[in-house]
C-alpha cells in the first residue's frame, strides 16, 4: 500500500507509490483500460486541442521567457505573457546529475483559458539570459488551453534553446522516449488534495544515466517512465548546474487586473499543512549517482502579495517548503 504520513487528523498519501498495489491514480485507469504488451499510452490530441493554441507552431510549447531565479524584475505585462513563480533553487553553480521531490497535488482554478498553473521540477544548464538554456521539467499542471479542461495532469517538458524552437510538452514532438505502458503522460491525476482533508502527493525523479548519458524520469518509488536522449541537449549533455522546485502561473492580466489564477492550493505558504500546497523531501543527484538532501537552497517569488513560499527542514520531510497563493486580492490588484 502507498506510504501514509499522518499530521494531526489529516493524512498525506503518496499516490505515485500506488502503482505497486494496482491503485488507479490516473483517471483512464479507473475505466479499466490497459495497453497491449509492447505499446505505451499516448494521450490523443484533437482538432480542438490544436485550435485552442495561438498557432500550429505554438501548439504544445511554452512561451519563450527568461527562466525564473535570475529574473527578479516584474513580469512582462506588455506581451501579455507574465509568468510568476514561487520557487526554491540550488544556490551555487555545481555539478548536478538529477533531482527528486514529492509534490502535493491540488486542483487550482485558472481564470483564463490561455493561462496555466503548474508545480514542477526544473533541471537546468546553460546561460539563463541567452538563447541556449537547456531545461528538463516534470510535474503536474492545470492548463485549459493545452488539455481542454481544468484537471491537474502529469506533464513533462524539455527545451535546448530557452523555449524558442526546440522541445514541447509531453509527447507532442519527438524527443522523450516513453518506456512505461501503465503511465500516461498528460493524463489526469485523481484523487487530489482537498482543504483540511486528506492530502495526496506524487514523487518525481529526474536523473542522468552515467553510462549512456540519457536523462531518465522516475515516478513513485522505483518506476521508470522513459528518458530524454542525451543528444537532445547541449549543456545538459554533460550535467545540470541548477535545480528549481516550485510553482508557476501565467498572469495575462484579464480586465487589466491581476489574474485570480491560483498557484498550488490557492492558499499562502503560512497556512501550512492541509491548506497550503507543499514540496517535500527535496533531493539532488551528485556525481557519484547518489541522492542526498538538498541542503543549500534559496527561495524566491516575484510578488509575495500574490504568491509566496516558505522553506523548512525536519527529519521526516527533509528539505521542504509550502508555497502558493490566490492571485488577485485587495493586496494583489
Amino acid at each position: 500500500m502507498p506510504k501514509m504520513i499522518k499530521t494531526d487528523a489529516v493524512r498525506a498519501r503518496n499516490i505515485s507509490e500506488g502503482l505497486k498495489g494496482g491503485i488507479a491514480w490516473q483517471m483512464w485507469h479507473q475505466k479499466g483500460q490497459r495497453c497491449p504488451k509492447g505499446t505505451v499510452p499516448i494521450r490523443r490530441s484533437t482538432v480542438h486541442d490544436v485550435l485552442r493554441a495561438k498557432s500550429l507552431y505554438n501548439f504544445g510549447k511554452k512561451q519563450s521567457k527568461i527562466p525564473l531565479a535570475r529574473r527578479v524584475d516584474a513580469p512582462d505585462f506588455q506581451t501579455g505573457n507574465g509568468h510568476e513563480h514561487a520557487i526554491a533553487y540550488t544556490k551555487s553553480s555545481q555539478e548536478i546529475y538529477g533531482a527528486k521531490a514529492t509534490i502535493n497535488v491540488w486542483n487550482p482554478s485558472v481564470e483564463v483559458v490561455n493561462e496555466f498553473s503548474l508545480s514542477q521540477i526544473w533541471v537546468l544548464s546553460g546561460a539563463f539570459d541567452g538563447p541556449d538554456l537547456n531545461s528538463i521539467e516534470a510535474g503536474w499542471q492545470v492548463s485549459p488551453e493545452l488539455y481542454g479542461d481544468s484537471r491537474p495532469r502529469l506533464f513533462i517538458y524539455w527545451t535546448s534553446d530557452a523555449y524558442r524552437a526546440t522541445g514541447c510538452y509531453n509527447l507532442l514532438c519527438s524527443g522523450f522516449v516513453q518506456t512505461n505502458s501503465r503511465i500516461a503522460i498528460g493524463a489526469a491525476i485523481n484523487p487530489v488534495s482537498f482543504l483540511n482533508g486528506n492530502q495526496f502527493d506524487i514523487t518525481i525523479l529526474i536523473w542522468k544515466d552515467p553510462k549512456l548519458g540519457n536523462w531518465w524520469m522516475g515516478f513513485g518509488g522505483n518506476t521508470l517512465v522513459g528518458y530524454w536522449p542525451n543528444e537532445l541537449f547541449t549543456h545538459l549533455a554533460d550535467q545540470a548546474t541548477m535545480v528549481e522546485w516550485g510553482g508557476e502561473i501565467v498572469n495575462s492580466r484579464p480586465n487589466n487586473e491581476h489574474t485570480s489564477t491560483q498557484m498550488g492550493s490557492g492558499h499562502f505558504a503560512e497556512d501550512g499543512f492541509g491548506k497550503a500546497s507543499y514540496f517535500r523531501n527535496l533531493e539532488i543527484v551528485d556525481s557519484d549517482n547518489s541522492l542526498s538532501s538538498a541542503q543549500d537552497i534559496s527561495t524566491m517569488a516575484e510578488n509575495t502579495n500574490c504568491y509566496n513560499i516558505k522553506s523548512s527542514y525536519n527529519n521526516e520531510w527533509g528539505t521542504h517548503f509550502y508555497y502558493g497563493g490566490p492571485g488577485k486580492s485587495p493586496k494583489c490588484p
